[in-house]
């Protein structure tokens, strides 16, 4: 079946995807951290039962993914595409992911929260994230009685969370901002308005080929609709700036030298780490959205991004550090097979 982000809708040559995620407690239960393993079942099968039944089409059929049932590599797997929390990859037992065929709708199930709804989506697109988020979050309250206080709003475990529950995220490709040295200052007015900006995997997270997550610190006293509004605008802010500082220096014949080393090495390296993979793919997709590269396009770019991950590597049957770094090299050189540089 065809993954969230291997479909064409939204493509943005800065902004890779938006996330909306729904922190949720159902009342019945104490909060994750001092229920037991039985009810910790009894919550994943009640969150189940009211998904499962939902007709939202094929591609959003869902499955349920024991945490005990995998692997680490497979659980490493999952948090490498956004699905879980890097902190989920440790649960076990009583722990549980409801994920949808198309991978753009995961539910958490006794992550730090009885249920983390979270929806993916191509590019900018908040309206719609939030759209699919609130259908799910709907159905599964006509089944689960969730923890709701009127002044307080939803009851979750951290009091950073009470409120909306809600934390929207926009992945951004910000080469140019981050060479710049404006990061600092970035984060800095960021913060004064209520949002963060992590990194690649959200906070606490290393940054990996230039990718940064902008989103919402606030939940308590802001509606949904006016924390999207917030963000769009900022978001919209900072796109400017990166494509400002881009069109600056794409002439420029340092910066032309970077990228086209940069695609060499991709093309015939015959060992490339993840870690050199992500920032060497960073420059490339830097040089396709200046139209320096040409034959591949930013869309292929972040496919390839997720197929090459270390830990779905390992998945695949590589296990040793050498031979994933082989398979990298050849899976990137395939899809850079008709690249070409525009003089």
């Amino acid at each position: 079946m065809t993954k969230w982000y291997e479909k064409q809708e939204n493509d943005h040559e800065i902004v890779l995807s938006t996330r909306v995620r729904l922190a949720r407690n159902v009342k019945e239960f104490p909060f994750v951290a001092h229920m037991s393993l039985e009810q910790k079942n009894k919550l994943i099968e009640q969150a189940w039962n009211a998904v499962s039944q939902a007709n939202f089409g094929e591609s959003m059929k869902f499955e349920k993914i024991e945490m005990d049932t995998l692997t680490r590599e497979q659980a490493l797997s999952l948090s490498e595409r956004h699905l879980i929390s890097p902190e989920f990859v440790e649960h076990k037992r009583g722990s549980a992911l409801l994920l949808s065929g198309d991978e753009s709708i995961s539910i958490m199930c006794n992550e730090e929260d009885h249920l983390r709804i979270q929806v993916l989506k191509n590019g900018m697109d908040f309206d719609r994230a939030y759209e699919l988020a609130s259908q799910i979050d709907d159905l599964i309250d006509e089944s689960l009685n969730y923890a709701f206080d009127e002044h307080l709003g939803f009851l979750t475990q951290c009091p950073t969370n009470l409120g909306t529950g809600l934390r929207v995220s926009v992945m951004l490709h910000l080469p140019m901002i981050e060479q710049s040295g404006l990061l600092s200052r970035l984060g800095n007015s960021l913060s004064k308005m209520g949002l963060t900006i992590r990194g690649t995997y959200g906070e606490g997270s290393k940054v990996k080929g230039s990718l940064y997550q902008i989103s919402n610190q606030v939940t308590l006293g802001i509606s949904e609709r006016e924390t999207i509004s917030k963000l769009k605008e900022i978001v919209s802010s900072v796109i400017t700036q990166e494509r400002s500082l881009r069109e600056q220096t794409k002439q420029n014949p340092h910066f032309i030298d970077v990228i086209q080393r940069a695609l060499g090495t991709l093309s015939y390296a015959y060992l490339i780490s993840g870690e050199e993979a992500a920032q060497l793919l960073s420059t490339a997709r830097l040089g396709v959205s200046c139209n320096i590269i040409q034959e591949v396009t930013i869309h292929e770019l972040n496919i390839l991004a997720n197929e090459i991950a270390s830990a779905t590597l390992q998945c695949a049957g590589y296990k040793d550090a050498e031979a994933r770094d082989h398979a990298r090299a050849q899976i990137i050189q395939k899809k850079l097979t008709h690249t070409k540089i525009v003089q």
